[in-house]
């Protein structure tokens, strides 16, 4: 990793903790050059973006019309899949399977906000409980690895199981919460790596596992990616990113609707993932995902960037309460808060100090653009 001067882009509040990040003459960044080069001009959220979408949901209605369900929709109870599922049944009639991952972490407001659109909306929820002891021991073995990108065990379960499903119930059709309105800057490789790289996991369980993974769901890139999309016809579908989505409005309507909920930050509905971004990162690595979050809110008109600015001096946990978090992690994770302290403070390391195949990912996708069969913006 280079070490470069400190810098801050004049745009947004990407800043050199993107070893990789660039600037323009004006001291505008790479990340906002490209939303306004390649993102902005071919998002459509407008009468095309509405045509678009009832076009596919025609498709996927007339798919599932001899089927209890005509999709499968991944619920977390963040904002993004709580309003995604209001929209799928309020708004476009749609039928679908609500599925939850429990991957051992659900915070009790998570568990609140999942439980009051299900019942305000009078849906069946489908829970996957991952086996605690293989979660547990994967996890410990991202610690033990040293890399930040500790949060792979927990988001290639949700992955791989509703793949799994998908495939293993024939439904076509998985509706995706993700969205360019809060999420069209990325984070930097650096800081989340790829979480279907099975060389990497792989290596880093050999190394450092102990457990044997007899039942946990693996989904590696070329299954889901070419098998069930193009052998198989598994679409996903990310609704919100054919219309307006203005992240504050969707919470006061969930607020309204149904009761739900809000939390301090983004991703927050999961207890490892609110210790791992709100403390681990920022303060082992200097990661602050905050600041992916808050640039993207800017770049669509959603945030001030001196608002952001603000929000960034304030740590993203609360000083007072960390060593109970602290403590409550290691104990879940059936280790003492020293032992947790040592991966702490253990030299750092990064997705390229294991095995991996970056490079067939990178090539992969300029293959599929160029094909055509994958745009530059993700849908």
């Amino acid at each position: 990793m280079v070490i470069k001067k400190y810098k801050i882009c004049m745009n947004c509040v990407m800043d050199t903790s993107d070893s990789k990040i660039s600037f323009d003459s004006h001291g505008v960044c790479d990340h906002c050059i490209d939303f306004g080069r390649k993102v902005k001009p071919n998002w459509h959220t407008d009468e095309r973006g509405k045509m678009e979408l009832e076009n596919i949901v025609s498709k996927i209605k007339v798919a599932g019309k001899k089927h209890d369900f005509d999709c499968l929709l991944g619920l977390s109870g963040g904002v993004d899949s709580s309003y995604m599922l209001h929209i799928a049944v309020k708004e476009f009639g749609l039928r679908p399977l609500v599925f939850h991952v429990d991957g051992g972490w659900n915070s009790e407001l998570g568990v609140h906000n999942i439980q009051v659109m299900i019942d305000k909306l009078g849906l069946d929820l489908y829970t996957e409980v991952i086996n605690w002891e293989e979660m547990r021991d994967f996890q410990l073995a991202f610690f033990k690895s040293g890399v930040p990108h500790i949060d792979i065990p927990q988001d290639h379960a949700f992955i791989a199981t509703l793949y799994n499903f998908s495939e293993k119930y024939n439904i076509k059709y998985i509706l995706n919460g993700g969205n360019i309105s809060t999420e069209c800057v990325r984070n930097p490789m650096e800081w989340l790596y790829y979480g279907t790289d099975m060389m990497q996991i792989r290596d880093i369980l050999k190394r450092f596992g102990t457990v044997k993974m007899a039942t946990y769901p693996f989904s590696p890139i070329l299954r889901h990616k070419v098998f069930l999309r193009y052998v198989k016809n598994v679409q996903v579908v990310k609704p919100l990113n054919y219309r307006p989505y203005i992240k504050e409005e969707a919470i006061a309507l969930l607020q309204r609707e149904y009761e739900w909920k809000p939390y301090p930050q983004k991703h927050f509905e999961s207890r490892f993932t609110k210790f791992y971004e709100g403390y681990w990162l920022p303060e082992r690595f200097g990661f602050d995902t905050r600041r992916v979050q808050f640039s993207s809110l800017i770049l669509t008109g959603q945030m001030l960037r001196d608002d952001a600015l603000k929000k960034l001096k304030v740590p993203a946990y609360d000083p007072e309460t960390i060593d109970q978090e602290f403590s409550f992690v290691a104990t879940k994770l059936g280790i003492t808060p020293e032992e947790l302290r040592g991966y702490f403070n253990m030299p750092k390391k990064f997705y390229w100090d294991y095995k991996n195949i970056d490079l067939v990912f990178r090539l992969g996708a300029r293959i599929l653009r160029a094909l055509g069969i994958e745009r530059s913006i993700k849908r």
